[in-house]
């Protein structure tokens, strides 16, 4: 069964986002004020971009509504198209297409606090300030040995296909941008995900960052997690099984 493929759409404008995100966190490391002359620019072209991200996954949504209506048309005329589409159904689930509620941890990190002057301090390193993406891959690939079933990043389900990626201080994730604190929704045994949590040598690095220069690191248990359905394109050119 064809799918529409989304990642055409957005690709170019995801490229235009990276090259102007990376120039303004360059300038929001060292501490520069985002407010004036060509940072404020910058800025302004990173939303127009980012809209018309949104504009081509809207555009995405309404195709595949058509293109979802046309194969229930055709299902019940054609036992070959009914057929295929009872297995795409039954893959929603291990594609990550379903959303999913149940047990597990909710664990939030971020930079540190600025100063007064919107300044980080002088006499330390920004690199031992922020959050990097070797962090942000620490506690998702802790958060997977420790048997997650899901983990969505913010409002971003993660699946086979995604890659977290960090410009600056600035999370790229499936075509949109997010700042700190960044927010790792994970379901799954609370105990078996913490007791990853506390075995990741990445992580461990990180909290005793936490603890000297103040950034954020808070591991929440609620009764319920929620974790959305992914919701982009799907494509997959080449695979290989990991042996356990």
């Amino acid at each position: 069964m064809r799918r529409l493929n989304g990642w055409r759409v957005a690709a170019p404008v995801m490229c235009l986002v990276a090259g102007l995100i990376f120039a303004v966190s360059h300038n929001v490391a060292d501490g520069h004020d985002l407010r004036g002359g060509r940072n404020t620019e910058l800025h302004g072209l990173v939303r127009d971009a980012e809209g018309r991200v949104h504009e081509a996954e809207a555009a995405l949504g309404r195709l595949r509504t058509d293109l979802e209506a046309l194969e229930r048309g055709a299902a019940g005329s054609d036992q070959r198209v009914e057929k295929v589409r009872g297995t795409a159904a039954s893959l929603a689930g291990p594609a990550g297409l379903n959303p999913l509620r149940g047990p597990g941890l909710v664990v939030t990190i971020s930079d540190a606090p600025r100063g007064p002057d919107g300044r980080y301090p002088a006499d330390v390193p920004v690199d031992a300030l922020v959050v990097h993406q070797k962090d942000l891959q620490s506690l998702l690939n802790a958060l997977w040995a420790g048997g997650a079933e899901a983990v969505a990043v913010a409002d971003q389900r993660l699946v086979s296909t995604s890659a977290v990626r960090c410009i600056g201080n600035t999370l790229l994730l499936h075509g949109r941008t997010y700042s700190p604190p960044y927010v790792i929704s994970a379901i799954g045994d609370p105990d078996k995900l913490n007791s990853a949590l506390d075995a990741a040598d990445g992580v461990r690095i990180f909290r005793q960052y936490a603890q000297s220069y103040g950034l954020g690191y808070r591991v929440q248990r609620p009764d319920v997690v929620r974790v959305p359905g992914y919701g982009g394109a799907l494509r997959l050119d080449k695979a290989q099984e990991v042996p356990r």
